[in-house]
């Protein structure tokens, strides 16, 4: 997506965050996560302190695993773990004792396009992967008070040599409204603009901040239906 005249770079963060790791909160991390959610805004923002990532049309899922055990929840906190085979597959193989990871689950069209029908009708089931984009607690330490910038690299640490069910989900540096732009003309569903030194806050937060392509089916399709918006994003 990212062109020379966007001037936006790739960004791919291959170092921890230097703060200390906490020892998590054992009874609060056995606890179901709720997931932070992105604010709308119409002005995006611009600047070394933002990152940008693609917002994909799919369902919003907490992916835990704790020893041989794995879980993956959705939004609301409704069990998903039958639902997507590959994506619990690939996160038992991981080779951290414990992690929560939080991402989106999608399957792409024959253009490589996510595609809600998808994963809403379950013919695809089976292909169905996650885009990761945050890391909430490894090993043990509850990475939630760390910011983003660091998480995201230690995200990508993590599943470096990670099966096709887990994807690490790349982000853009830039002007916010350009990296939009283009995300405009490949016809995707928007995109997540976030403070780079944002922890991770259940419920809504301004360091998110989400802007939707109009024109896109993902965005038409919420418009006509009235569906699913509280229920899985």
């Amino acid at each position: 997506m990212a062109t020379a005249s966007a001037r936006t770079t790739i960004v791919r963060i291959t170092s921890r965050s230097l703060s200390l790791p906490r020892l998590a909160n054992a009874n609060a991390l056995c606890e179901l996560i709720a997931p932070c959610l992105p604010s709308k805004t119409d002005k995006l923002p611009a600047g070394s302190g933002w990152l940008h990532e693609i917002k994909h049309d799919g369902f919003r899922v907490i992916a835990r695993k704790t020893g041989a055990q794995v879980r993956l929840y959705s939004r609301p906190g409704n069990d998903l773990t039958y639902r997507f085979p590959l994506i619990v597959e690939t996160l038992a193989r991981l080779r951290s004792r414990s992690c929560i990871i939080d991402g989106e689950a999608v399957a792409c069209d024959d253009n490589g396009v996510t595609s809600f029908d998808r994963v809403r009708y379950r013919h695809h089931d089976e292909s169905v992967f996650l885009y990761a984009f945050d890391l909430i607690e490894l090993n043990g330490d509850d990475l939630r008070r760390d910011p983003l910038e660091g998480r995201k690299g230690t995200l990508e640490i993590t599943l470096a040599k990670a099966g096709i069910g887990i994807r690490f989900n790349e982000h853009i540096e830039g002007d916010g409204e350009t990296v939009f732009r283009h995300a405009c003309k490949l016809g995707l569903e928007g995109i997540i603009s976030k403070r780079k030194d944002s922890t991770y806050r259940s419920g809504r937060s301004s360091d998110w901040l989400k802007m939707k392509n109009a024109d896109a089916p993902a965005v038409k399709r919420e418009a006509e239906e009235d569906w699913g918006r509280d229920k899985w994003r």
